[in-house]
């Protein structure tokens, strides 16, 4: 593919005499070779312009790769265009329409135009799978479920009786979306009786769920994850909550019941929402941070519990130096002593 007509497909411009230059495809800074296009977007690596083997670079307006042999693709993301283009060279591969003879689908259930059922997958009574769905080998559709159109269902998933997939969702191995939501009432002998759950999951489009991912139906109702949403591998999201449209959950997340997080908002590793929350739109919780709190639209928390994070490096900053102060505080308790007995010093 000529450079040009990458630069077309992918929202840049090439940058002096090279439209001609054949890539062939795409690859990040150390590994890339002759034919890769390759891109620059942390100032860090720009040391890593020199070495590279690319052919090509996407670069932001203002930086200079400093070399004449380096051809040079502008973009105001060059993360953005690189991935573009990592799009371009690696397609989503075709597949054959087929239901494999060790398939079991129920005969109430209906099969949209193209679809791919593999071995010894189970897709149950009133089931509906929209055109050209992908249904990998061991995954599991409960009576009832909806899978929209150019969803892919890989090995190990299930979806539980009455879920609703969208069109262009991707679910990884081993998630599990509508299981019982966790709710128990205690009776006058102080034992647990299980709430009857009896709501439903909602997926909206272009959702992707990660590998072992868990999404509890609501008692009632239904839990909904909205258009957009991105969900890591391990996450665990409870009856009756709402993720909001573009939202990144990154691995191990944990948002109890009734929890409803807004748009755009970031949780990274291993955040903790107590139930009952309200987080607003384009809020960010970084790693390890739990709130059991609501939060404001824009908000940026860090902490057990989490509070602002510009507050929260101070205070991090103040703690490493804990041994310090205290060395420091002995030492003035000392002085002041010694004034106090010998006043006249």
């Amino acid at each position: 593919m000529k450079l040009s007509e990458l630069a077309g497909l992918t929202g840049a411009r090439v940058e002096g005499d090279f439209s001609e230059l054949e890539i062939a495809g795409a690859a990040g800074l150390d590994e890339a070779e002759a034919g890769h296009v390759t891109f620059l977007a942390n100032p860090r690596y720009t040391p890593r312009l020199a070495t590279t083997r690319a052919s090509a670079v996407y670069l932001a307006e203002g930086v200079e790769a400093g070399r004449p042999d380096l051809a040079v693709l502008r973009a105001p993301d060059p993360y953005l265009a690189y991935t573009r283009a990592l799009r371009v060279f690696h397609p989503e591969p075709e597949f054959e329409a087929f239901v494999h003879p060790s398939a079991v689908v129920h005969p109430s259930a209906r099969l949209g135009v193209g679809v791919a059922v593999g071995a010894c997958a189970v897709v149950g009574p009133n089931a509906v799978l929209g055109d050209r769905v992908r249904v990998h080998p061991n995954a599991t559709l409960y009576e009832g479920v909806t899978v929209g159109d150019d969803s892919e269902i890989h090995s190990g998933v299930a979806l539980r009786e009455g879920t609703q997939v969208g069109s262009r969702v991707r679910i990884h191995n081993n998630a599990v979306v509508g299981s019982d939501g966790f709710g128990y009432a205690k009776d006058e002998q102080g034992r647990w009786l299980k709430i009857p759950q009896t709501g439903r999951v909602v997926v909206e489009d272009d959702v992707e769920i990660g590998a072992g991912a868990t999404i509890d139906c609501a008692s009632v109702g239904e839990t909904r994850i909205k258009r957009g949403v991105k969900i890591d591998n391990l996450v665990q999201i409870g009856h009756s909550c709402t993720v909001g449209e573009d939202s990144l959950l990154c691995a191990q997340v944990g948002l109890a019941g009734s929890s409803h997080v807004g748009r755009r908002v970031i949780l990274a590793g291993q955040v903790g929402v107590a139930g009952h929350l309200t987080l607003g739109d384009d809020v960010v919780i970084t790693a390890k941070s739990a709130t059991s709190h609501n939060v404001p639209s824009g908000k940026m928390l860090s902490g057990i519990p989490a509070f602002d994070n510009r507050e929260w490096l101070r205070a991090t900053a103040a703690f490493r130096r804990l041994g310090e102060m205290q060395r420091t505080l002995r030492a003035l308790e000392q002085r002041l002593k010694a004034l106090e007995n010998n006043p006249s010093g």
